[in-house]
């Protein structure tokens, strides 16, 4: 990675997006400000991916999924102990401070980690069929999502990209606490987000439209992304 470690352009004020495309209209014109060299567009399905899809058409990148499946806590798996990140092969990314606090059963995190592994090879064949995805090795990186809320599935996004060997880490959101930023801002190289509001509650609040993406209109814009 360059130097210049986690410096995060923000653009505040009371901003609502109509959709996820508009957000990926708006961050677009953020990004194209960026010096990026040979860049790809890693999106977190499947709300990064309609987000993804507008910037990469926009500064002309290639677009790929990045599949990361949270390993969550016994009784509770909203809360992340850690996060499977899909590669050549899946790499598991753990949270130290939430195992030591949640003291999960001995076999626990093996269990749940073997099941993310095979729900990650049933979307990697769904989403990507029998193409070959998209390396980050050597190329300025945009990871895109629709928002952060607590961070953890981005985090090991991040981790999981530099270990493939991403020369350059750019961190694009639409919307995010100013806490989640400041903790991720020595993790990237950029950070481009759009609205940090000062009482976040949730990322969906922040569209009027926030309905799920479904894997049909993932696999949809995927073609279309590959067609061009």
């Amino acid at each position: 990675m360059s130097e210049d470690h986690g410096e995060t352009r923000v653009f505040t004020g009371a901003w609502i997006f109509e959709d996820r495309a508009d957000a990926g209209r708006q961050l677009a014109r953020a990004i194209e400000r960026e010096d990026l060299k040979d860049p790809v567009v890693m999106a977190l399905p499947r709300g990064g991916v309609p987000v993804g899809y507008e910037i990469a058409v926009h500064i002309g990148a290639p677009l790929e999924i990045l599949i990361v499946r949270k390993i969550g806590a016994p009784g509770h798996l909203e809360f992340g102990l850690g996060a499977l990140v899909d590669g050549e092969e899946p790499e598991l990314v753990l949270n130290q401070q939430a195992i030591r606090l949640v003291r999960p059963p001995e076999g626990y995190i093996e269990a749940e980690t073997e099941r993310q592994r095979a729900e990650i090879l049933r979307r990697r064949t769904l989403y990507f069929g029998d193409r070959a995805p998209t390396s980050p090795e050597a190329r300025d990186v945009i990871l895109v999502d629709d928002g952060i809320a607590t961070g953890g599935t981005v985090r090991a996004a991040i981790k999981g990209l530099s270990r493939m060997g991403a020369r350059r880490l750019v961190l694009a959101i639409p919307v995010a606490p100013k806490s989640e930023l400041a903790a991720l801002k020595s993790s990237v190289d950029r950070i481009v987000c759009l609205a940090t509001p000062f009482a976040f509650r949730a990322v969906g609040l922040h569209y009027r439209d926030f309905e799920q993406t479904t894997d049909e209109e993932v696999i949809a814009l995927m073609r279309k992304a590959h067609a061009t």
